[in-house]
């Protein structure tokens, strides 16, 4: 297996990985990044974003991915392609293999995966990705002001994003697969007393439908029963909130995860469990989820690792 030494690896290429790499080549650290699974993380799946600062018009997801690279191989940071396949976090120097081939030595690690977000797993989703699909209603809610919209999912993140739709959609159906909601009381009255917000209780997506753009579902309710009902259900935005999972499975021998797979951080910090292992954006982040969060942790990752290096020479 090949071998190499570096003082800074990265891993992962989205808002967190991209800033951690701009500051950590500024301050001469030499670091190399590696993009991952998914180059330019989940906001290359996304046509707009209009609330990340510095971009008044808006700008699409691969764009200001690309603008964030740019800007990281400006200063110096080497940007490869590959995902990390396995790592040994026992002692120092860390290792982490790359594609199951090379294995790197590194002081730091700033892990940055981030964490995907679960699908039904219709066709249909990716046929409408970006175009009426979205997992993220903080981010595309606001593109549906006025208009109809489906969200999936019984829990309290799943009524949160339900009442912020209702702020800014005319109407919200609540797909839920079960009889009941799985989220808080005071979450399930919120939602329940909403005036624009209805329930669809038992009822399964089936797919969808539109042609350049989703214009509707299919759903079915009391699926395999007696009375099962098959209807379509006219819409223009479809959101999915029935979680996301952490890309953390090479870390869970080694570092603290939370029940869900996130990584643990020290409160108000990048650290981790283990010194000198740093966790920044969507992968120790199982709350806010938003770019503009994540290139904030990349940043305290980066002054965190410049500091841990200080420290230890």
């Amino acid at each position: 297996m090949n071998k190499e030494k570096t003082k800074v690896l990265i891993l992962g290429s989205g808002p967190a990985g991209y800033t951690a790499a701009i500051y950590t080549s500024r301050a001469n650290l030499n670091p190399i990044l590696y993009e991952g699974i998914q180059p330019g993380g989940q906001l290359t799946i996304t046509t707009e974003v209009e609330n990340f600062p510095g971009y008044p018009a808006g700008v699409t997801g691969t764009q200001m991915m690309e603008d964030l690279k740019e800007q990281a191989l400006r200063f110096g940071a080497e940007v490869r392609r590959g995902i990390a396949t396995a790592c040994d976090l026992s002692k120092q120097p860390y290792k982490v293999t790359i594609d199951g081939e090379k294995e790197i030595e590194t002081d730091v690690l700033i892990i940055a995966t981030g964490a995907t977000a679960k699908y039904l797993g219709l066709k249909d989703e990716a046929k409408y990705m970006g175009v009426g699909v979205s997992a993220c209603a903080t981010c595309d809610g606001f593109f549906y002001r006025k208009k109809t919209v489906a969200i999936v999912g019984g829990g309290d993140s799943a009524c949160e994003e339900a009442l912020y739709l209702a702020g800014l959609a005319s109407k919200v159906y609540m797909v839920i697969r079960k009889d009941c909601m799985r989220a808080s009381q005071i979450m399930q009255d919120r939602v329940l007393n909403h005036p624009k917000i209805e329930v669809l209780y038992k009822t399964n997506t089936l797919g969808l439908y539109g042609e350049e753009f989703l214009e509707g579902g299919h759903f079915v309710r009391n699926q395999g029963e007696a009375d099962e009902e098959k209807f379509d259900l006219p819409i223009d935005g479809f959101f999915l909130a029935i979680g996301h999972k952490p890309n953390t499975n090479i870390f869970k021998n080694y570092l603290d995860l939370d029940e869900n797979g996130f990584i643990k951080t020290l409160w108000g910090t990048t650290r981790t469990s283990i010194p000198g292992v740093f966790a920044a954006g969507d992968v120790a982040d199982p709350n806010y989820r938003q770019a503009i969060v994540a290139a904030g942790t990349g940043c305290i990752a980066a002054i965190e690792t410049e500091r841990y290096l200080n420290s230890i020479e």
